[in-house]
Protein backbone atom coordinates (compact mmCIF):
# COMPACT_ATOMS: atom_id res chain seq x y z
CA UNK A 1 0.00 0.00 0.00
CA UNK A 2 1.18 3.24 -1.15
CA UNK A 3 1.99 5.47 2.06
CA UNK A 4 1.13 9.14 1.36
CA UNK A 5 2.14 12.07 4.22
CA UNK A 6 0.15 15.76 3.58
CA UNK A 7 0.35 18.94 5.70
CA UNK A 8 -1.83 21.52 5.97
CA UNK A 9 -4.26 18.61 5.47
CA UNK A 10 -7.71 20.81 7.27
CA UNK A 11 -8.95 22.35 4.42
CA UNK A 12 -8.81 23.46 0.86
CA UNK A 13 -5.83 21.44 -1.38
CA UNK A 14 -4.94 19.34 1.75
CA UNK A 15 -7.92 18.15 2.60
CA UNK A 16 -8.72 17.36 -1.05
CA UNK A 17 -5.72 15.55 -1.30
CA UNK A 18 -6.63 13.62 1.91
CA UNK A 19 -9.69 12.68 0.20
CA UNK A 20 -8.66 11.54 -3.16
CA UNK A 21 -5.71 9.55 -2.16
CA UNK A 22 -7.84 7.65 0.43
CA UNK A 23 -10.51 7.32 -1.61
CA UNK A 24 -7.41 5.16 -4.19
CA UNK A 25 -7.19 3.03 -0.78
CA UNK A 26 -3.67 4.73 0.13
CA UNK A 27 -2.63 5.19 3.35
CA UNK A 28 -2.40 8.81 4.46
CA UNK A 29 -1.44 10.28 7.24
CA UNK A 30 -2.30 13.89 7.59
CA UNK A 31 -0.98 16.74 9.24
CA UNK A 32 -2.64 19.98 10.75
CA UNK A 33 -2.31 22.44 13.45
CA UNK A 34 -5.12 21.35 16.09
CA UNK A 35 -6.34 17.87 14.60
CA UNK A 36 -9.52 18.33 17.00
CA UNK A 37 -10.91 20.57 15.05
CA UNK A 38 -10.09 18.86 11.73
CA UNK A 39 -13.92 18.13 11.77
CA UNK A 40 -13.98 16.92 7.81
CA UNK A 41 -10.42 15.85 7.96
CA UNK A 42 -11.58 13.16 10.48
CA UNK A 43 -14.67 12.77 9.07
CA UNK A 44 -13.35 10.71 5.52
CA UNK A 45 -12.31 7.29 7.31
CA UNK A 46 -9.65 5.34 8.46
CA UNK A 47 -6.92 8.15 8.37
CA UNK A 48 -3.59 9.03 10.78
CA UNK A 49 -4.02 12.80 11.95
CA UNK A 50 -1.26 13.67 13.67
CA UNK A 51 -0.72 17.82 15.23
CA UNK A 52 2.52 19.64 13.23
CA UNK A 53 3.24 23.19 12.97
CA UNK A 54 5.68 23.77 10.24
CA UNK A 55 7.27 26.79 11.67
CA UNK A 56 8.05 24.86 15.10
CA UNK A 57 11.02 23.21 15.12
CA UNK A 58 10.34 20.84 18.20
CA UNK A 59 6.38 20.29 16.31
CA UNK A 60 8.34 18.80 13.39
CA UNK A 61 10.91 16.93 15.15
CA UNK A 62 8.27 15.39 17.69
CA UNK A 63 5.95 14.34 14.84
CA UNK A 64 9.27 12.72 13.02
CA UNK A 65 10.29 10.83 16.18
CA UNK A 66 6.71 9.70 16.45
CA UNK A 67 6.76 8.21 12.65
CA UNK A 68 10.49 7.09 12.66
CA UNK A 69 10.95 3.94 10.90
CA UNK A 70 7.93 4.35 9.01
CA UNK A 71 8.25 4.64 4.82
CA UNK A 72 6.48 7.62 3.46
CA UNK A 73 6.10 6.95 -0.59
CA UNK A 74 4.91 10.29 -1.56
CA UNK A 75 5.34 13.87 1.61
CA UNK A 76 3.33 16.73 -0.02
CA UNK A 77 3.96 19.59 1.21
CA UNK A 78 1.02 21.89 1.03
CA UNK A 79 0.82 24.30 3.79
CA UNK A 80 1.08 28.08 3.23
CA UNK A 81 -0.37 31.18 3.66
CA UNK A 82 -0.73 33.93 1.02
CA UNK A 83 0.77 36.86 3.49
CA UNK A 84 0.51 40.28 2.91
CA UNK A 85 -1.40 41.62 -0.10
CA UNK A 86 -0.38 44.97 -0.35
CA UNK A 87 2.58 46.19 -1.95
CA UNK A 88 5.81 48.55 -2.26
CA UNK A 89 5.39 51.44 0.31
CA UNK A 90 3.49 49.59 2.33
CA UNK A 91 5.13 46.24 3.27
CA UNK A 92 5.29 45.00 6.47
CA UNK A 93 8.29 42.99 6.66
CA UNK A 94 6.93 41.25 10.06
CA UNK A 95 4.88 39.50 7.83
CA UNK A 96 7.00 39.18 5.16
CA UNK A 97 9.24 37.20 7.81
CA UNK A 98 6.39 35.06 9.17
CA UNK A 99 5.36 34.03 5.47
CA UNK A 100 8.74 32.95 4.70
CA UNK A 101 8.82 30.88 7.41
CA UNK A 102 6.01 29.09 6.66
CA UNK A 103 6.71 29.09 2.51
CA UNK A 104 9.71 28.00 2.64
CA UNK A 105 11.36 27.53 5.84
CA UNK A 106 8.47 25.13 6.66
CA UNK A 107 8.07 23.14 3.87
CA UNK A 108 12.39 22.61 3.79
CA UNK A 109 11.79 21.74 7.64
CA UNK A 110 9.47 18.67 6.69
CA UNK A 111 11.77 17.54 3.84
CA UNK A 112 14.51 17.13 6.10
CA UNK A 113 13.00 15.78 9.06
CA UNK A 114 10.96 13.35 7.21
CA UNK A 115 14.02 12.23 4.12
CA UNK A 116 14.87 8.96 5.68
CA UNK A 117 11.00 8.02 5.92
CA UNK A 118 10.70 9.32 2.15
CA UNK A 119 14.23 7.54 0.72
CA UNK A 120 13.65 4.47 2.52
CA UNK A 121 10.40 4.22 0.38
CA UNK A 122 9.56 2.59 -2.68
CA UNK A 123 8.55 5.77 -4.76
CA UNK A 124 11.12 8.31 -3.06
CA UNK A 125 8.77 11.13 -3.72
CA UNK A 126 8.70 14.76 -2.14
CA UNK A 127 6.12 17.15 -4.29
CA UNK A 128 6.07 20.80 -3.21
CA UNK A 129 2.73 22.98 -3.85
CA UNK A 130 4.02 26.68 -5.30
CA UNK A 131 2.58 28.58 -7.68
CA UNK A 132 3.16 30.04 -10.76
CA UNK A 133 3.56 33.62 -8.87
CA UNK A 134 6.35 32.30 -7.88
CA UNK A 135 8.45 32.22 -11.41
CA UNK A 136 10.67 35.06 -12.45
CA UNK A 137 9.77 35.01 -15.82
CA UNK A 138 6.19 35.76 -15.49
CA UNK A 139 7.21 38.31 -12.46
CA UNK A 140 4.69 41.36 -12.37
CA UNK A 141 4.42 44.12 -9.54
CA UNK A 142 1.83 42.79 -7.02
CA UNK A 143 2.57 40.40 -4.18
CA UNK A 144 5.46 41.08 -3.09
CA UNK A 145 5.20 38.63 -0.24
CA UNK A 146 4.04 35.66 -1.68
CA UNK A 147 5.17 35.89 -4.94
CA UNK A 148 8.86 36.23 -3.12
CA UNK A 149 8.32 33.44 -0.59
CA UNK A 150 7.10 31.06 -3.22
CA UNK A 151 10.51 31.92 -5.75
CA UNK A 152 12.37 30.95 -2.51
CA UNK A 153 10.96 27.66 -1.96
CA UNK A 154 11.16 26.83 -6.12
CA UNK A 155 14.86 27.74 -5.46
CA UNK A 156 15.63 25.56 -2.80
CA UNK A 157 13.43 22.27 -4.46
CA UNK A 158 15.75 22.79 -7.28
CA UNK A 159 18.73 22.61 -5.12
CA UNK A 160 17.29 19.38 -2.89
CA UNK A 161 16.49 17.88 -6.54
CA UNK A 162 20.01 18.44 -7.44
CA UNK A 163 21.75 17.32 -4.89
CA UNK A 164 19.65 14.10 -4.05
CA UNK A 165 19.38 13.01 -7.80
CA UNK A 166 21.61 10.03 -7.17
CA UNK A 167 20.06 8.84 -4.68
CA UNK A 168 16.87 8.28 -6.39
CA UNK A 169 15.07 10.95 -5.51
CA UNK A 170 12.12 12.71 -7.40
CA UNK A 171 10.96 16.06 -6.32
CA UNK A 172 8.71 18.60 -7.57
CA UNK A 173 7.00 21.67 -8.10
CA UNK A 174 3.51 21.76 -8.79
CA UNK A 175 1.32 25.01 -9.26
CA UNK A 176 -2.03 23.80 -8.37
CA UNK A 177 -4.04 26.94 -10.08
CA UNK A 178 -6.38 29.63 -9.02
CA UNK A 179 -8.38 27.62 -7.03
CA UNK A 180 -11.67 28.14 -4.88
CA UNK A 181 -10.15 27.52 -1.13
CA UNK A 182 -9.69 30.33 1.25
CA UNK A 183 -6.55 31.34 -0.25
CA UNK A 184 -7.66 31.93 -3.77
CA UNK A 185 -11.44 32.79 -3.30
CA UNK A 186 -14.80 31.56 -4.37
CA UNK A 187 -14.53 33.26 -7.81
CA UNK A 188 -11.68 31.60 -9.04
CA UNK A 189 -11.99 29.59 -12.00
CA UNK A 190 -10.81 26.11 -10.56
CA UNK A 191 -12.25 23.97 -8.07
CA UNK A 192 -10.30 21.86 -5.95
CA UNK A 193 -11.53 18.47 -7.34
CA UNK A 194 -10.33 19.39 -10.67
CA UNK A 195 -6.88 21.34 -9.18
CA UNK A 196 -5.91 18.20 -7.03
CA UNK A 197 -7.61 15.16 -9.53
CA UNK A 198 -5.09 16.82 -12.03
CA UNK A 199 -2.01 16.87 -9.58
CA UNK A 200 -2.52 13.56 -8.14
CA UNK A 201 -2.59 12.08 -11.83
CA UNK A 202 0.53 13.54 -12.67
CA UNK A 203 1.88 12.15 -8.90
CA UNK A 204 1.09 8.79 -9.28
CA UNK A 205 2.94 8.53 -13.22
CA UNK A 206 5.77 10.65 -11.96
CA UNK A 207 9.34 8.84 -12.60
CA UNK A 208 12.83 10.12 -11.61
CA UNK A 209 13.06 12.20 -15.10
CA UNK A 210 10.88 14.13 -13.48
CA UNK A 211 12.67 15.26 -10.86
CA UNK A 212 13.26 18.30 -10.61
CA UNK A 213 10.38 19.83 -12.74
CA UNK A 214 7.64 23.14 -12.36
CA UNK A 215 4.26 21.78 -12.95
CA UNK A 216 0.83 23.00 -13.32
CA UNK A 217 -2.03 20.85 -11.97
CA UNK A 218 -2.95 20.34 -16.20
CA UNK A 219 0.56 19.39 -16.89
CA UNK A 220 1.72 22.15 -18.72
CA UNK A 221 5.83 22.82 -17.65
CA UNK A 222 5.73 26.20 -16.36
CA UNK A 223 9.04 28.82 -16.83
CA UNK A 224 11.79 29.60 -14.03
Amino acid sequence: MTTIMITGASRGLGLEFARQFYSEECRVIATCRNPKKANELNAIGDIDVHSLDVTDDKSVANLADKLRGENIDILINNAGVIGQRDGFGRLDYDIWAETMDTNVFGPMRVAEAFRDNVMNSEKKQMIFITSRMGSITEAVPNAYVYRSSKAALNMAVKCLSAELDQQGLIAVLFHPGHVQTDMGGQAAPVTPQKSIEGMKNQIVALTHDDNGRFLSYDGHQIPW
